[in-house]
């Protein structure tokens, strides 16, 4: 008579998940918020909206870590990738000035490695931490044969929430508003098909601290925007993400009759644009379609509160920095150093 067969013998070890769970428990409990009702463990999670708001609205975002976790996964640099996960998403929910509320991941792999798997999702749940909000739950898959030896994916799903009347927009965005960058960490999650193409033709990975720039995990701007909401209406968000700052700064726009004038000068790139400037021989546009270029968030303001907001982020640990202002939309004569982003995506550099 044949041996009789396990779902161990196919490739999916349930005492591996169930140590997981184990494992990265008080993690996620550090993260629970008033109204969680039912959290990790259960089919799903529940949770009763947060009291304090009179109308509100659910904020939605979804995103990945992409072929970054490549470059994690062989430099085994697990523990920073789950802050990427978060960070992409709480970032796009927080463009609507909406709270991070609940997060969930789902963590897929070829055989589970638990000891990997809990530095990612303790990763995860710190960056929810920095975040405030609730690790409300995920998914941990083993797929035995579909990816290869050692690797893994992720995804991650955030639900925030905002009051009806304070959702931004970008209606209330005028000319002569000023624009404040915040600073990235590096390229944060974007770019890396590109930046992996240049580290192939170079024949060599970059080391030191251009390494460490290339596996920073993706800044979250939660608190400090917070912060300045608290004292002032912001007229317009954009979180620069995967398109670089051409494709994402536009997106606060609301109609065509305004555009934004970016003074590219006005902050200092850091090392690693650079370097994947020269060694990749990548044009501006190409850089600014792809990367941040060091400026990973952009909030826009009334000139009246400019102060007041670059006091209240420099106090919340950033470093803002005035990158330009809104201007009327139409062609004009730019000089060098200048971007103009217009609301149907075109641009003029100067």
């Amino acid at each position: 008579m044949s041996r009789q067969l396990t779902y161990r013998d196919a490739g999916v070890d349930i005492d591996a998940g169930d140590e997981l769970i184990r494992r990265i428990g008080p993690a996620a409990q550090r993260t629970k918020r008033p109204e969680m009702i039912a959290g990790i463990g259960g089919f799903a999670a529940l949770a009763a909206l947060p009291s304090r708001y009179r109308q509100p609205v659910l904020v939605t975002g979804t995103d990945g870590v992409g072929t970054k976790l490549k470059l994690a996964i062989d430099h085994d640099r697990h523990d920073g990738v789950g802050q990427d996960l978060v960070a992409m998403c709480v970032n796009d929910v927080l463009v609507t000035g909406g709270e991070p509320f609940l997060f969930l991941d789902y963590y897929a792999t070829s055989r589970l490695d638990v000891d990997v798997a809990e530095r990612v999702i303790k990763g995860i749940a710190r960056a929810c931490e920095l975040a405030g909000c609730a690790l409300a739950g995920g998914e941990t898959a083993e797929m035995p044969g579909f990816y290869g030896k050692g690797d893994y994916d992720l995804a991650g799903f955030c639900v925030g929430v905002v009051e009806r009347d304070q959702i931004i927009d970008g209606r209330s965005i005028a000319v002569g508003h000023r624009l404040i960058g915040l600073k990235s960490s590096g390229p944060h999650s974007n770019g890396y098909s590109l930046i992996r193409r240049i580290i192939t033709d170079q024949a060599q990975m970059p080391a030191g601290d251009l390494l460490e720039s290339l596996l920073a995990p993706t800044r979250i701007y939660v608190r400090s925007i917070h912060a300045v909401l608290a004292k002032m209406r912001i007229a317009g968000m954009a979180h620069i993400t995967g398109g670089g700052i051409i494709e994402n700064l536009p997106r606060m726009f609301e109609g065509g009759s305004v555009a934004a004038l970016i003074e590219l000068d006005s902050w200092q790139r850091p090392a690693v644009f650079g370097w994947l400037a020269q060694a990749g021989n990548i044009a501006e546009t190409e850089m600014l379609r792809t990367f941040n270029c060091g400026i990973g968030f952009v909030l826009c303001v009334a000139p009246d509160d400019v102060a007041e907001a670059m006091q209240t982020l420099e106090t919340g640990g950033e470093a803002p920095t005035l990158i330009g202002e809104i201007v009327p939309a139409g062609e004009r004569k730019l000089t060098s150093g200048q971007l103009q982003l217009n609301a149907d995506y075109s641009y003029q550099l100067g």
